[in-house]
């Protein structure tokens, strides 16, 4: 059995304030409707002895019946297992001497024990449903998980990629860009390998994440090509998922940049309150259908990772406006 973890002493501390409070309620009820202290009393005495068992039941199957048998598939002994707990749970009730009980119990004193045996089944199945559905919850938690790093891991070496092909054309031109732009890339690489780790960063470390990328891709335009970048940050310490809009920049870039006629590149991150919008307009100049690099990432991949880390709480824009511009807008609530 797995050590508990501070999350399931607080599942356990819940569910005990909850049953209490179960168990006090006719009391409470009793108290409100006469103000008697007898009739409270008889109420919590009541309550203790029909549903008492129940509760016992449900913990036990809850924290040991169903995760060590009903889970391990021991359905056999799952079965004698709560047969005997229900027979000893309510032993109490079969073994006593029904003459010897308050006249208010000895009226259908069979359907109470009836009805309390019942009870005790209905713990069973709550105790069944609830695990199940934590199971499925944490099972598609680690499916999600590991479908995040795997889109991550897809971004790490295609920025990498298109890095150490801009400086290896930077090479053959001037050696001392090219020993700045290889510090540059240093700096992403620490990032990407050290800071991305966890599941959000905060927010000044992304920006300056994208500045470094953006200056090094800046590298393969030439004069035809301008790049604007602008970042508007209001609260540096805000977090936001790593990595997320890097392929956007990426195939801006990568269709965004020409030789031969003038072109531009424009990108934008802003905060407004607790919503990030990112910006990305970029020519439209496709790359032939024989290139295929980088293929399969970019858009895909940014949308896909937001339907899994912000559902319901982005929009998405994308079209290509007349004057041939390929528009990009996302608006995240962090």
């Amino acid at each position: 059995m797995k050590k508990m973890q501070p999350k399931d002493i607080w599942l356990l501390v819940a569910q005990v304030l909850l049953l209490s409070l179960i168990m006090l309620s006719p009391a409470l009820i009793s108290y409100i409707s006469s103000g008697d202290s007898r009739l409270v009393v008889e109420s919590m005495w009541i309550a203790f002895y029909w549903l008492a068992p129940a509760m016992g039941v449900y913990l036990v199957n809850f924290y040991l019946f169903v995760p060590l048998l009903w889970v391990r598939h021991r359905f056999w002994l799952f079965g004698v297992a709560n047969v005997l707990l229900l027979i000893i749970s309510n032993l109490h009730l079969i073994n006593n001497d029904i003459n010897t009980l308050p006249d208010y119990f000895r009226a259908g004193y069979s359907l109470f024990l009836i009805i309390s045996l019942l009870l005790s089944v209905m713990a069973i199945g709550i105790a069944l449903s609830i695990r199940y559905m934590m199971r499925r919850s944490e099972r598609r938690q680690k499916e999600v998980e590991a479908e995040l790093a795997w889109l991550k891991n897809q971004i790490n070496p295609h920025f990498l990629f298109n890095t150490l092909n801009n400086i290896s054309s930077l090479a053959q031109i001037d050696a001392d860009e090219t020993q700045e732009a290889i510090m540059q890339l240093s700096d992403l690489l620490r990032y990407a390998m050290y800071e991305t780790n966890k599941p959000k960063v905060r927010l000044d470390g992304e920006v300056e994440f994208m500045r470094n990328y953006i200056e090094l891709m800046k590298l393969r335009c030439n004069e035809m090509t301008k790049v604007d970048a602008q970042f508007t940050i209001h609260n540096a310490q805000s977090e936001i998922a790593p990595l997320l809009f890097i392929s956007l920049v990426e195939n801006a870039f990568k269709h965004g940049m020409n030789s031969n006629e003038p072109a531009s590149i424009n990108i934008r991150l802003e905060q407004q309150d607790d919503t990030l919008v990112f910006v990305c307009d970029n020519t439209n100049n496709p790359k032939p259908t024989k290139d295929r690099s980088g293929s399969g990432i970019g858009l895909e991949n940014t949308r896909r990772r937001l339907d899994l880390l912000y559902p319901g709480c982005y929009t998405w824009e994308q079209a290509i406006t007349t004057e041939n511009v390929y528009h990009v807008k996302i608006s995240i609530r962090l």
